[in-house]
C-alpha cells in the first residue's frame, strides 16, 4: 500500500494521456500541466498504470485534455491491469461514436463535463462547442452502461448558477430503474478570465441537506451526495479546504509520464527511463514526499 507521511492511503490514480482537447473551456486547469513534453505510448501508460496496481492502487481514471482525441483510446484501456474501476473523463463530444466500443474494451464508466443546458452559455464556455453532440453522447453512454455517469458542472455566477436544479432534473431523467446519472458540482478555481465567476458551493451544499432524504460521505475527499427527491448530487469543494486535502487519496501522473502529487502544486517528478523495481521504488519514494496543499 502506498502511504504517505499524513497517514493518507493511495486509492486512486489519475493518468493524463493527452494533454491535447477539441474544446478551449474558460475555466480548464489542463489537469496542472504546463508545457508537457511528448505523450506516452500505450506501453508506457499500461507500464506505469501496472506498477501502481502493484503498489495497491484501486480505481484508474483517465483524464486529458480530451482522452478521445487519441485514435488509440480503446487500445489503452484494453491493456489496463484488473483495477476494481476504469473510467474516464471527457467533454462528451465525441463519445456517441465511441460509447459502446469504451465499454468493450473495459471501460466502467464517464465522467462527462455539462456545465449548461443552454446551447448559447455552452457554447461561450467552451469557446464554440456544441452542445447537442455532448447530449448525444450523454445518451449512448447511458445506453452503452458507462455507468454511474457523472455530470460534472462547474459552478459560476451569472451562466450556470441559477439553472442547477434544471441540470439534476435532466441528470435524473435518466434514473428511472436505477441510479444511472449524478450530477456533481464543482467549485471553480479561478484564474484571470474567472475570478469574478466565482459562486461559493456551501449555498447549495445547505440547501440539498434540507431536501436530501440521505446524505452519504465518500471515502474521497470526504465529499457529500446528496440523495433528494429531485435526483442525487455530489459536491466537490477544494479550495482552502483542510478536510478536502486530508481527505485526498488519489495521485497524478501527467501526459508526459511525470507524477504530479497534487493539482495545485506545479511540482512533478519524472518517471522517464524507470522500469520493473526502479519504477515501483521511484512511485514509492515520491509518496513520501506527498503533503495537504490546504492545511
Amino acid at each position: 500500500m502506498l502511504t504517505d507521511p499524513f497517514g493518507r492511503t493511495v486509492k486512486n490514480l489519475r493518468i493524463a494521456v493527452t494533454n491535447r482537447c477539441n474544446l478551449n473551456c474558460i475555466y480548464c486547469h489542463q489537469e496542472g500541466e504546463n508545457n508537457p513534453g511528448k505523450e506516452m505510448s500505450p506501453e508506457r501508460i499500461a507500464e506505469i498504470a501496472k506498477a501502481f496496481y502493484d503498489l495497491g492502487v484501486k480505481k484508474l481514471k483517465l483524464t486529458g485534455g480530451e482522452p478521445l482525441i487519441r485514435k488509440d483510446i480503446c487500445e489503452i484501456i484494453s491493456m489496463m491491469p484488473e483495477f476494481d474501476e476504469i473510467s474516464l473523463t471527457t467533454n462528451g463530444i465525441l463519445l456517441k461514436g465511441l460509447a459502446f466500443d469504451l465499454k468493450e474494451s473495459g471501460l466502467d464508466r464517464v465522467n462527462i463535463s455539462l456545465d449548461t443546458l443552454n446551447p448559447e452559455i455552452f457554447k461561450f464556455i467552451t469557446n464554440g462547442g456544441d452542445l447537442k453532440l455532448v447530449l448525444e453522447g450523454i445518451r449512448s453512454a447511458v445506453e452503452a452502461d458507462l455507468t454511474p455517469i457523472k455530470l460534472n458542472m462547474v459552478l459560476m455566477r451569472g451562466l450556470n448558477d441559477l439553472e442547477v436544479f434544471k441540470m439534476l432534473e435532466f441528470a435524473n431523467s435518466f434514473n428511472r430503474d436505477r441510479i444511472k446519472v449524478i450530477l456533481q458540482l464543482i467549485e471553480l478555481i479561478p484564474n484571470s478570465f474567472t475570478k469574478n465567476l466565482y459562486v461559493d458551493p456551501e449555498v447549495f451544499e445547505e440547501e440539498f441537506a434540507k431536501i436530501a432524504t440521505t446524505v452519504k460521505i465518500r471515502d474521497l475527499h470526504k465529499r457529500k451526495q446528496f440523495f433528494t427527491p429531485f435526483g442525487v448530487v455530489e459536491i466537490v469543494k477544494p479550495l482552502d479546504n483542510t478536510e478536502f486535502c486530508m481527505h485526498c487519496n488519489r495521485i497524478r501522473v501527467t501526459s508526459d509520464g511525470k507524477i504530479k502529487l497534487c493539482l495545485m502544486s506545479g511540482e512533478t517528478f519524472d518517471l522517464s527511463e524507470l522500469h520493473g523495481d526502479e519504477l515501483k521504488k521511484a512511485i514509492i519514494e515520491t509518496i513520501k514526499l506527498r503533503k495537504p496543499f490546504f492545511k
